[in-house]
């Protein structure tokens, strides 16, 4: 083999290898089996949604996650079916990602209860982001008013299921169903650069999860 055929062997070979190592990791948990999932602070029921296994936490005081066994998010994306209920200051349902243990992780989160609200400042509370132990959403409204959470791009269901993609990068943004534009977009607030993630309820609340799938590319 000469010269040139080595070189361009090698060339395609460190191509190859390059684009299998930048190739997005593609995590579709199965929703279906008790063992996949550690919860802290509430009780999980399997059900099923559509068609599809989906994944109840109960109502407790307090937040409550339950994290995916074996999960490792850095950036990517995240997309999630979950359902709240329009019942005020008892629905609070999202996403927790970035575990660094049980009480220290970023989250998004959302309050169905303000979705169709007449009032226009609870409106302006429909989506959240946190980043606990320092930044929960009462440090963040009084320090930072309105950059933290945000109105829908559209109006939803407080009671009905509804599709929620969240973007991890420099940014985080957030999507609802078929919406071309976020209802959220922020500047993360510490430096977690990976951790376990997992189906998240606030104080009070329960709600349902399904159809998680998760792009992480680090």
């Amino acid at each position: 083999m000469n010269a040139a055929r080595k070189i361009g062997h090698l060339i395609s070979a460190f191509l190859l290898f390059s684009n299998c190592f930048c190739q997005d990791q593609l995590l579709k948990p199965d929703l279906s089996k008790r063992e996949n999932f550690t919860t802290t602070n509430r009780q999980i029921t399997l059900g099923n949604s559509n068609g599809k296994p989906s994944v109840h936490l109960d109502e407790r005081p307090g937040d409550g996650v339950t994290w995916i066994k074996g999960s490792s998010f850095g950036q990517g994306i995240i997309e999630f079916d979950v359902k709240g209920r329009n019942v005020v200051q008892q629905s609070f349902v999202g996403i927790a990602f970035h575990k660094q243990n049980d009480s220290s992780y970023d989250a998004v989160y959302f309050r169905p209860f303000n979705f169709q609200s007449p009032d226009s400042l609870r409106k302006k509370h429909c989506v959240q982001y946190i980043s606990l132990p320092q930044f929960d959403w009462f440090v963040l409204r009084d320090k930072f008013p309105g950059k933290y959470e945000n109105s829908l791009k559209t109006t939803k269901d407080p009671d009905g299921w509804f599709h929620v993609k969240v973007i991890v990068a420099n940014e985080i943004s957030v999507y609802l169903d078929q919406d071309n534009e976020p209802s959220l977009v922020v500047t993360p607030l510490n430096r977690y650069s990976t951790g376990a993630l997992g189906f998240w309820v606030g104080n009070g609340s329960n709600g349902d999860f399904a159809n998680l799938t998760v792009r992480n590319n680090y």
